[in-house]
């Protein structure tokens, strides 16, 4: 099975301060281990990772820092990563996606969707895309 790692994934995996980070990390690992796997990521997540990434220090996380760590992250999947290019124009979304908050979500779950990958996401708003799942010892 071949995702696309949102945004929201990135960061999450990313900060160990996160809220999100074990559940995320642990579904990486996993998923690293599993050789029909590939996690892709593509322009609009990694840049959203740098972007959030500096935002949410309050800029002591440089762009620069954001960018060698990404690149860390990305690098530590091995064989198990592919970058995706974006070749989707940015029209016909879909009806869930009426404000603009959503144009970014939709526009990457069809790109994840023509190249035969699911948006592995935190967001439970997004129809149709992989929700990263909680892990066993949390959903108690």
């Amino acid at each position: 099975m071949k995702y696309l790692l949102d945004v929201n994934v990135l960061v999450a995996w990313g900060w160990s301060d996160h809220v999100e980070h074990e559940r995320t990390a642990t579904w990486i690992a996993v998923a690293r281990k599993q050789k029909t796997t590939t996690l892709l990521t593509s322009a609009i997540p990694e840049l959203g990772f740098i972007r959030v990434s500096v935002q949410r220090t309050g800029g002591l996380v440089t762009v620069r820092e954001a960018s060698k760590t990404l690149a860390s992250m990305v690098g530590s999947l091995g064989a198990r990563h592919a970058f995706l290019a974006d070749d989707r124009p940015a029209k016909d979304f879909p009806e869930w996606s009426h404000h603009p908050s959503r144009t970014t979500d939709a526009h990457l779950l069809q790109l994840a969707g023509v190249h035969g990958a699911k948006l592995a996401t935190l967001d439970t708003s997004i129809p149709g895309a992989f929700l990263i799942p909680v892990p066993v010892a949390k959903r108690r």
